[in-house]
C-alpha cells in the first residue's frame, strides 16, 4: 500500500476502504480543530474513515443505520459549539433524514457539515434505491443550504476543509467512485461560490457540475476539433450560485447545463431561474435525467446511456451549435 499522504490523496479516489480524499481530509481537521466531530451511519469502513475512528474514537460516532439519529445527533452536537460532519450514501442522508436536516440544520443555521457519498450512480448495480439524482433539489430548496458538489478529489479535499470554517450548514455531494478523473492540479485554489472557468468561447456555454465535469473536458475538446469553441464552467457549487460568472454568460446564444442528476431542480434549474431574470434571449438546454426512474447499471453504463458521457455531451452540443449555423 502507498503512503498515504497529504499529497496524494487529493488525486486518489475519493471513496473506497483507504486513503480516500473523505478520509483524508477529515483526519486532518479534527487535528486541526478541537471542536470537529465525524459521525456515519454504518459506513465508516466504507468512506475511509479507519485512520479517523482510531486516533479519535472520542469525536467519533457510528449511529448504526439510523439517518434520521445521524443529522440529529451531528445538529446537537454543532448547537453546542461544535463542527459536526456527518457522513453515508446520499440518496439516504437525504431522503430518510430529510426532515432533521430541513429543521435540525438548515432552520437551526447549525454548523452541520453533511457528505453524501455515492451519489449520482456511483453505486453501480445497487440500481434505483441507492441512485441519488434527486439530492441537489433536495439540499438546495432549504434555506440557509450551501450545495457543493465537486469535479474531482482535489476539489472534494478542498471543498470539506473549506466547510469546516464556513459558518452554517453545507452539503457536500461526492458522485464518483474508486477511479475518479483528476481535473485539477495540486495549485488549485477552490473557493465556495465562486465558479471555475475551464474554456474561454463565444457563443455557447457548457456549465457542469460534479462527476461529469471531466466528460464535459473531453467533449469540448473532441468539439475543438470541429472550430466549435464554447466556453466550459465547472459551477461547483449550485447554492450560492456564482452570479456574477453567469451574468458574464447573459449575451450568449445558448447555455447547456451538464449533471448526474435530474433536470428538474438541480443545476440546470437554478442557472434556468436566475438566467430568466437578465436574458431573454439565451436559450437554456439541459443534460442530465429525464422525468423517469433510469435503467440500472455500472454508473459508465447509466451515464452513457443518458447522455452524461463525453460523446452523449459531444453530441448534443453540436447539434445546438448546428442549429445556429454558427462556428460558436
Amino acid at each position: 500500500m502507498q503512503e498515504i499522504t497529504k499529497k496524494n490523496s487529493r488525486v486518489w479516489s475519493r471513496l473506497g476502504q483507504r486513503g480516500t480524499v473523505c478520509g483524508v481530509a477529515l483526519l486532518e481537521i479534527l487535528e486541526s480543530m478541537e471542536n470537529a466531530y465525524v459521525l456515519t451511519a454504518d459506513l465508516g469502513h466504507t468512506s475511509g474513515l479507519d485512520r479517523v475512528m482510531q486516533k479519535f474514537p472520542q469525536r467519533f460516532i457510528n449511529v448504526g443505520i439510523s439517518e434520521q439519529n445521524l443529522v440529529g445527533t451531528a445538529a446537537g452536537l454543532a448547537l453546542d459549539g461544535g463542527v459536526a460532519f456527518a457522513t453515508t450514501f446520499a440518496t439516504f442522508l437525504t431522503m430518510r433524514s430529510y426532515e432533521q436536516i430541513r429543521h435540525n440544520a438548515g432552520y437551526q443555521e447549525a454548523n452541520v457539515k453533511l457528505i453524501g457519498t455515492s451519489a449520482g450512480f456511483a453505486i453501480g448495480m445497487f440500481g434505483n434505491t441507492h441512485y441519488s439524482y434527486e439530492d441537489i433539489a433536495l439540499m438546495r430548496v432549504i434555506p440557509n443550504m450551501v450545495v457543493v458538489s465537486p469535479a474531482d478529489a482535489t476539489e472534494a479535499y478542498l471543498a470539506i476543509h473549506q466547510a469546516a470554517v464556513y459558518q452554517g450548514p453545507v452539503y457536500i455531494r461526492l458522485s464518483d467512485g474508486l477511479n475518479t478523473a483528476i481535473v485539477h492540479s495540486e495549485s488549485y485554489a477552490f473557493e465556495i461560490g465562486k465558479a471555475e472557468l475551464l474554456n474561454q468561447g463565444k457563443d455557447i456555454a457548457i456549465i457542469a457540475v460534479g462527476g461529469v465535469v471531466h466528460e464535459a473536458i473531453n467533449a469540448v475538446e473532441k468539439l475543438q476539433a470541429l472550430g466549435i469553441n464554447p466556453t466550459l464552467i465547472n459551477m461547483h457549487t449550485i447554492k450560492p450560485l456564482d452570479e456574477a460568472m453567469l451574468y458574464e454568460l447573459r449575451d450568449y446564444r445558448a447555455l447547456i447545463t451538464v449533471e448526474e442528476h435530474s433536470i428538474i431542480g438541480g443545476l440546470g434549474s437554478a442557472v434556468a431561474e436566475y438566467m430568466m431574470g437578465i436574458s431573454h434571449t439565451t436559450q437554456l438546454f439541459r443534460i442530465g435525467i429525464q422525468d423517469k426512474f433510469v435503467h440500472p447499471g455500472e454508473q459508465g453504463y447509466v451515464k452513457s446511456s443518458n447522455g452524461l458521457d463525453a460523446e452523449g455531451i459531444y453530441a448534443y452540443v453540436k447539434r445546438v451549435a448546428e442549429s445556429f449555423g454558427s462556428d460558436a
